[in-house]
């Protein structure tokens, strides 16, 4: 894996007709979400709970294998007058550590809110407390993925 910035690098080096995951990295929590083939839609998969980096990197590279992953597009907590953080620092030591492990181009995407629209979404379709509980990260996951395949879409159309 190698670690591309900015994001308009990290579309050049994405293989063709491979799906992209997204990920939502907390402390005790990783929230997935895939990309169909065509990079046009965001799906929330699932939540990994957070246990060593060396079992989380394991889970997240099953899903990577079994669903033909291209490319990792990783959420940037970033504070919100985008300054880097603890957190940012804890998201790019994990992105560096996965290059260890999988030729994969991992991206970074701002996140900023996307839990906040994660959880509106959630609130909109009537989904119990405890089901949000549930499904936030991934859901949260998929937000920070859409984005990023909507700006994809956007450098390549740029680019015709």
């Amino acid at each position: 894996m190698a670690v591309f910035e900015p994001f308009e690098a990290f579309v050049q080096a994405l293989p063709q007709g491979r799906a992209l995951a997204g990920l939502d990295l907390g402390e005790k929590t990783i929230g997935v979400a895939v990309s169909d083939r065509l990079l046009s839609v965001a799906t929330p998969l699932q939540t990994i709970r957070r246990r060593k980096f060396g079992l989380d990197a394991a889970a997240l590279l099953e899903i990577v294998a079994a669903r033909e992953i291209g490319g990792l597009v990783l959420g940037l907590p970033r504070n919100m007058d985008g300054s880097e953080g603890p957190r940012c620092q804890s998201t790019r030591a994990f992105a560096r550590n996965l290059t260890g492990l999988s030729e994969l181009p991992i991206g970074f995407w701002d996140e900023r809110l996307s839990t906040v629209a994660a959880e509106r979404a959630l609130l909109e379709a009537d989904t119990s407390r405890r089901k949000r509980a549930q499904v936030i990260d991934h859901v949260a996951a998929g937000v920070i993925l859409q984005g990023a395949l909507d700006r994809l879409g956007v450098i390549r159309r740029q680019q015709v």
